[in-house]
């Protein structure tokens, strides 16, 4: 008797053997049961699914002489021809080779005749994306209108390029890829009936290899087998598949979690001398990564994907001591980097640097540690705050010293003016009173709220000669960005607007007394909360933040007191 490959002599010949399409599946068998059977059906979906053998199943349901029927004889005259592919009434049509407007106007006029000994006359047209556009033109109107005996059964891997006026007129299946469990399930009652002995380990890795497609696991398997024969070991599966190369992807991977970018080169120069392909071992590492990624987020989970049991016990293992932001940039450098590597004459070259450059990637802090140490500088900015002598707010209010007694000239000349109330405007030095100063800095936080954070911590303000000098503690942590051009000019517009007269915008530093916390006035002073605000700002945590995210900028820091306070 003929040899038989696999894939034939296993090929499902119910509904029920079908492995994981059971959407459609159950959608079929009740549109036969209640005799709601559209006349035109589209199966689009990956090679390999079971697409053809659903269209042949059905075929056999619908003309069946114990039917219609969800579940055919399969040992009637109709079954038999259908199977053996002998049935004069359900014909199979190759889409590639028969795709001109001749063969379809061909197609047309045999649509006419009723069928020859089944109940229906039964179309299959595989790979149907591959017509011509006068060929689906010419099978628009009969396959709209077929006659009642018809039944068209479109199969595509590509449905996309099937024309939307077809699309319209077929009831669309989409078969999904199957998964991994299920082909290895399928292929270990193919071993059981063959008599072949293989452990479960040997099924999953070809399962793996056939990438969703029951159809190539199988001829994989096939292949297996006609190179080790009956008996069946790991090692034969792991040379025919090439699976020895995975030691190299899990050195690597190690390599690079440990931040070991020598390893990492020495690795892959045993690689390459080894006879490795290196576009696709980039292709193995790339979906090595994915499975660590994976594995590291769904942790105990992790089984239900397409990963072989046996290496996700060593992938938790690498995973350990990292995180998952970490593999998640990783992941990033590598699809980023897939297509120019793709391009690239020197491959080795290039994935050397992928891999230098991943093993010197900082580890990537996840934002709840972050957003912990960010709590702990805060706590440490409010032990500050509560050292300093009766402050609420460091370095939001103003305490400005009584402004100088004036002569009588001086109030004269003032009482007989007439001037805004907001106006500061004299020829000798005036200082705004605690109270206009914190109204002119409520004024500019109006007018620009950032600018106004950053004033905030002023220790006085004041407006001579048409000079307005705010006046800061010498190390204050926004001294020098206040003190840029663009702040000063900003500064002056607002203080133009409050005062109502053009100034002369001046920062000035005052001196601390380090034992005392005030300045020469007697004031109290912030430079303890200062230093810690300092150290908030240069904290590694905080610069990695500011890193991360481009034109990021520190507006201002805040104790808690601070913001209950707002509140």
């Amino acid at each position: 008797m003929e040899y038989q490959v696999l894939a034939r002599k296993f090929r499902p010949q119910k509904f029920e053997d079908v492995a994981g399409q059971e959407h459609v599946v159950k959608t079929l068998c009740n549109a036969i049961g209640k005799g709601r059977v559209a006349h035109a059906f589209l199966f689009s979906g990956p090679r390999g699914v079971g697409k053809t053998s659903v269209a042949r199943i059905l075929a056999k349901a619908l003309n069946c002489e114990k039917g219609p029927a969800a579940v055919p004889c399969n040992v009637c005259a109709n079954c038999r021809e259908i199977t053996d592919g002998s049935s004069l009434d359900v014909r199979e049509i190759d889409g590639a080779s028969n795709r001109g407007i001749d063969e379809i106007r061909e197609l047309r006029e045999n649509v006419k005749f009723a069928p020859a000994s089944s109940r229906y006359k039964i179309y299959i047209i595989d790979e149907v994306h591959m017509l011509t556009r006068e060929a689906f033109n010419a099978l628009l109107k009969t396959l709209e209108e077929p006659p009642a005996h018809v039944i068209f059964i479109f199969a595509t891997t590509e449905n996309h390029k099937v024309p939307a006026t077809i699309l319209s007129r077929c009831q669309c299946y989409d078969f999904r890829r199957i998964a991994l469990t299920e082909i290895a399930g399928n292929l270990g009652k193919v071993a059981t009936a063959e008599k072949i002995r293989i452990s479960e380990a040997a099924l999953s890795w070809i399962a793996e290899a056939g990438d969703g497609s029951m159809r190539d696991a199988q001829s994989i398997f096939d292949q297996v087998i006609s190179y080790a024969g009956m008996d069946i070991a790991d090692n034969d599966v792991e040379g025919i598949l090439g699976l020895t190369d995975r030691k190299y992807l899990f050195r690597l991977s190690e390599a690079v979690l440990q931040k070991n970018a020598g390893a990492c080169l020495i690795i892959l120069e045993e690689a390459y001398l080894a006879g490795l392909d290196m576009k696709h071992f980039y292709s193995m590492l790339l979906k090595h990564f994915r499975n660590l990624l994976l594995v590291k987020i769904t942790a105990g989970s992790s089984s239900s994907f397409d990963i072989v049991p046996e290496h996700i016990a060593a992938l938790q293992s690498q995973v350990k001591n990292t995180t998952r932001e970490t593999l998640q940039r990783y992941m990033e450098i590598l699809i980023a980097e897939e297509e120019s590597f793709r391009r690239s004459q020197e491959t080795r070259l290039k994935l050397e640097t992928i891999l230098v450059r991943m093993a010197y990637l900082e580890e990537v802090i996840p934002i709840g540690e972050i957003i912990s140490t960010l709590e702990a500088i805060e706590q440490k900015l409010l032990a500050g705050s509560a050292a300093g002598e009766n402050i609420s707010r460091p370095g939001s209010v103003v305490k400005m010293p009584p402004a100088p007694e004036k002569s009588v000239s001086e109030k004269n000349s003032l009482s007989s003016a007439e001037k805004p109330a907001n106006t500061i405007v004299n020829d000798t030095e005036t200082t705004a009173s605690g109270e206009l100063g914190d109204q002119f800095k409520k004024f500019i936080k109006k007018e620009n709220p950032v600018l106004g954070a950053k004033i905030v911590s002023a220790e006085a303000i004041s407006l001579a000669d048409g000079k307005l000098t705010l006046s800061f503690p010498k190390g204050y942590i926004f001294l020098e960005n206040i003190s840029e051009k663009s702040q000063i000019e900003q500064l002056a517009e607002i203080a133009k607007k409050f005062f109502h007269t053009d100034v002369v915008v001046r920062i000035a530093t005052v001196e601390v007394d380090k034992n005392t916390g005030n300045n020469g006035n007697g004031r109290s002073k912030l430079s303890s909360v200062n230093d810690i605000k300092r150290e908030a700002m240069n904290s590694p945590i905080l610069q990695k933040i500011m890193n991360e995210f481009s034109g990021a900028e520190i507006v201002e820091i805040k104790t808690r007191s601070e913001k209950k306070q707002e509140g």
